[in-house]
């Protein structure tokens, strides 16, 4: 017995030391979780089991110190958790201090793509892990501070702790280029990097919000006439028109192109036949993976809305967007947004006159999964509901937003185009709706993720051509343009930007000739790069009298800000 107490007491202290040694080497990023994560040498671990070694054993105080360093391995656990989600779906970081609502984003798409209770299961699975790593921590740091060694062995440890200290400092300043060591550490700090970077990362957010409130006032079309801006429009219909998840992939992907630009290649032909012109570009978009609502506001604001700050920043502030303009330029502003189907307060801030959410859009079919109804249902609505009759006596122009979402995940079911005069109240699309597997078993492959997706985008732009094909006779000004890249697995390129089309008139279109964009719906890999941000602007001077453009050209003349920057 003798003999086996110190074997098992040796075997504690090993196995508590490896739990603190794999919570110590998580990683933060998908392409990181690979075998050889396991080669790390947490420089930490040594000064976390050396301070337990120091303290003494059941004093209050010992308590304290293994709470308050269970709770920073838990967080900073979660924020590398949260980071691997979010690089994942969004190709970013996590920021705590405007991510938060993803949590209930990433709620209302698991519970509506594969129920509630599956969702719930999940949700469940993970608090009990949760709670078994705080468990788990909670005693392997007591096993630890247990471990009364010898005095002299304390003391011992107690020399030793202060340079292990010093080394993992050191490691941590040279990694965030701090400082620069005559030599690399054996190992990396990685943990404490983390926590290190988030710290002085959400100190710079505070100062990034002021900067951007102050750019939010800075609005060089505030002092305007209204009734000069915009006029160049005249009495047409402008429809601003989101496609969910639709982004340059769509033309480097091997696996989109063909299907993709198949497709753009034959409505250009039709839409050309029919008298209509075409100009294409790409817009760098500030986000991917999803949050479509920072383009929407880039887009409607003018401003770099990359996170949920700057965005609840732009809310808050006077900034008038490009509704706003367009109400006083004499049109009938409104959203057409078949993905809302909760309060959106938000919409108030834009400046439309009309909101309609799913449920004002008479669809009685069933849902496509976490989809409301299908785009072509969508723009038959925006019809009934907005554009039927001419302008003039009968109504004002409309200038409208619309965000398709057939295109967002899980892609599953995808519809398929019908006769719009077919279109009724949505339950001719029942069919459509219940085909399929469902998401559960199709996202468990992701070669059939990124087909479905394939199939979704394209659905998307053969109702996007259609439409305007059926309106060419009378055409409306249709600026249609992706939102977003979608995740990172899906479309397998780097980068942010999206195409953007504008489909109309050629006399309406003649005057972007100076914007340098590609003559049709195919824009090749030297077309023009625009941040979101900048299109307001560029489309307020474009369509607006040539005294207005004069007045602002010093401001437009600027070179585009980098995207990224601020």
């Amino acid at each position: 017995m003798a003999e086996a107490l110190p074997t098992a007491r040796m075997l504690r202290l090993a196995a508590a030391a490896a739990i603190l040694w794999l919570i110590l080497i998580l990683p933060n990023h998908p392409q990181a979780m690979t075998w050889g994560a396991l080669r790390m040498i947490p420089l930490e671990l040594p000064v976390i089991l050396l301070g337990l070694v120091v303290l003494p054993g059941r004093a209050p105080v010992t308590m304290l110190v293994r709470g308050v360093l269970v709770g920073m391995l838990v967080v900073i656990a979660l924020m590398k958790l949260a980071d691997i989600a979010t690089f994942t779906a969004y190709n970013r970081a996590f920021n705590l201090l405007v991510d938060a609502h993803l949590i209930h984003a990433a709620w209302m798409l698991g519970s509506g793509s594969v129920g509630v209770p599956a969702a719930a299961g999940a949700v469940a699975g993970a608090l009990l892990l949760l709670g078994a790593v705080i468990w788990a921590l909670w005693w392997a740091t007591g096993v630890w501070a247990r471990a009364t060694p010898p005095t002299a062995g304390r003391w011992a440890a107690a020399a030793l702790l202060l340079p292990a200290t010093g080394l993992a400092a050191a490691e941590v300043g040279q990694a965030m280029r701090a400082w620069s060591l005559p030599a690399s550490p054996p190992g990396a700090a990685f943990t404490a990097r983390v926590g290190v970077e988030r710290a002085l990362f959400y100190r710079a957010a505070v100062a990034d919000i002021e900067e951007f409130r102050r750019k939010a006032a800075a609005d060089p079309f505030a002092s305007a006439e209204p009734d000069r801006l915009l006029d160049r429009l005249g009495e047409t219909d402008t429809l601003l028109v989101y496609v969910e998840s639709y982004g340059r992939s769509s033309f480097l992907n091997p696996f989109y192109i063909e299907t993709h630009t198949g497709t753009l290649a034959d409505i250009e032909a039709r839409l050309a036949g029919q008298g209509l012109a075409m100009r294409s570009a790409f817009l760098t978009a500030p986000m991917v993976g999803g949050q479509s609502w920072l383009a929407h506001g880039a887009v409607a604001s003018g401003l770099w809305t990359d996170n949920q700050r700057r965005y609840q920043a732009l809310l808050a502030s006077p900034r008038r967007t490009l509704f706003h303009y367009a109400q006083g330029a004499g049109f009938r502003t409104a959203a057409v947004m078949p993905a809302i189907t909760m309060d959106w307060p938000e919409g108030e801030f834009f400046g439309f006159d009309t909101i309609l959410p799913a449920a004002d859009l008479g669809y009685a079919g069933d849902r496509f999964n976490w989809v409301t109804m299908p785009d072509q249902f969508t723009m038959k609505a925006l019809d009934r509901l907005l554009r039927e009759g001419r302008p003039g006596a009968d109504r004002a122009p409309v200038f409208a937003q619309v965000a398709l979402i057939s295109s967002h995940a899980p892609w599953v079911p995808v519809p398929e185009l019908i006769e719009w005069e077919t279109i009724g109240d949505g339950t001719e699309f029942n069919e459509m709706a219940n085909s399929d597997d469902p998401p559960d078993v199709v996202w468990r492959d992701h070669d059939r993720v990124r087909d479905q997706f394939r199939k979704a985008v394209d659905y998307s732009l053969q109702v996007v051509g259609s439409y305007a094909e059926r309106h060419a006779a009378d055409p409306p000004l249709m600026i249609v343009l992706g939102d977003h890249e979608p995740a990172p697995f899906v479309s397998q390129v780097a980068g942010f930007d999206v195409p953007i089309h504008l489909i109309g008139p050629p006399e309406l279109l003649a005057l972007i000739d100076d914007w340098g964009w590609h003559d049709g719906l195919l824009p090749g890999p030297d077309a023009p790069v625009w941040r979101m941000d900048a299109f307001r602007d560029r489309f307020l001077a474009a369509f607006s009298s040539a005294a207005i453009a004069e007045e602002i050209r010093s401001e437009l003349a600027a070179p585009l800000p980098p995207a990224g920057g601020g």
